[in-house]
């Protein structure tokens, strides 16, 4: 029997004779109809191969809010006069605090944002027949949907649809977008290429270099923006929208709807990601962390399945470039000193996902192996 505890106390249990995750994997991976289909089809109980063990469901019902912290929200108003340096400052302190932040009056209009978020949503409310066509699990495909990113190395699925936009070095025909999303996507990326390169000055002010030096280092050139859709889940309280993880990228900035379900850990605390109308969330990746010399922090988060939904995001992962994918990436050398020596081997970006892949497939960070022995 499987069984794991409810958030009322209760063990719910499934029968799982002679149970064969993998064959139940793939068998639901075959239908191409992701979880949005199980909903489509009326199911009251979810799946096994969605209910988590007890230990990945720890503390879902719980939050910090009872203990005062609250995600910093970072005013980028005023970045081009003389509040830039307050601003660098508050991007510091948050990067090595929390790793994550939200930002508001960052120049991207409110109607192009409400745009995409509906683009996404209406491309998964999209019949099965037809979206079934972009099904696909090959990472070189520019334009693809699926269900789960790391299905057959999961030890249990997540209540979770995605869309993925390539956009190598900013660049993807137009005609690879679906028309149902194309104006709403391209329109949304144009404006993540202009916040980006603002972004990389400011984050490489607040490490005391040029404004100038991320962009030159091609950390963040390439940019992945995915399509979440996180259907209403009958059983919520079994199962997760996203396991507990880190980024691979450099910086991920996240666009979320008003249903919430966000968490990061923060002082072993589950804290809630309140979603500000208008705002972007900005999280620091691994490959940040590592350039960095662990002075801007890659922190876990998490999704919360939801009763009431579907809950919408938009993830944009910023990361080297494609073209750049073997080049070795070490700690930033001006950030080095007798004091602060080396914490990371110089490693790929290729070198880093495949590591993190095979060795990490729930999502955790792969960091420590890449540690220099003798660092501190």
């Amino acid at each position: 029997m499987m069984q794991t505890l409810s958030s009322h106390g209760q063990f719910i249990t499934r029968c799982d004779l002679d149970y064969d995750i993998t064959k139940e994997l793939r068998e639901f991976d075959e239908t191409k109809a992701g979880v949005k289909g199980l909903v489509d089809s009326g199911v009251t109980k979810i799946p096994r191969i969605f209910i988590h063990p007890p230990e990945s469901l720890h503390g879902l019902s719980s939050n910090a809010n009872g203990t005062g912290l609250q995600v910093p929200i970072v005013d980028l108003g005023g970045c081009w006069d003389s509040r830039r340096r307050d601003i660098t400052d508050c991007i510091r302190e948050a990067s090595e605090a929390w790793g994550f932040f939200q930002i508001i009056n960052h120049g991207i209009p409110l109607n192009v944002m409400d745009s995409m978020l509906e683009g996404v949503k209406k491309f998964h409310d999209q019949p099965v027949e037809v979206k079934q066509e972009l099904y696909s699990r090959d990472g070189s495909k520019r334009v693809r949907y699926f269900c789960n990113g790391d299905f057959f190395r999961s030890k249990a699925a997540t209540w979770r649809d995605s869309i993925v936009f390539d956009f190598q070095d900013g660049v993807l025909e137009p005609e690879a977008v679906l028309p149902i999303c194309r104006e709403a996507v391209l329109e949304y990326e144009k404006h993540m290429a202009e916040l980006k390169m603002s972004l990389s000055e400011l984050f490489s002010e607040a490490l005391g270099l040029g404004s100038d030096y991320l962009s030159g280092f091609e950390c963040m050139k390439s940019e992945t923006v995915a399509g979440h859709y996180y259907p209403a889940c009958p059983e919520p309280e079994l199962t997760l929208g996203t396991v507990n993880h880190t980024d691979l990228s450099c910086l991920t900035l996240l666009l979320q709807d008003h249903h919430g379900g966000l968490q990061v850990l923060q002082e072993n605390h589950w804290v809630d990601v309140v979603p500000v109308k208008g705002a972007l969330l900005v999280n620091i990746g691994d490959f940040m962390q590592l350039v960095t010399n662990d002075k801007f922090k890659s922190v876990e988060h998490r999704v919360l399945a939801g009763q009431v939904g579907p809950r919408v995001s938009v993830a944009c992962f910023l990361s080297p470039s494609r073209m750049q994918k073997t080049k070795p990436f070490g700690p930033i050398k001006e950030l080095l000193s007798e004091d602060n020596p080396p914490v990371y081997k110089e490693t790929s970006l290729l070198e880093y996902v495949t590591y993190n892949k095979s060795h990490h497939p729930g999502g955790s960070s792969a960091l420590s192996h890449f540690r220099i022995s003798d660092s501190k």
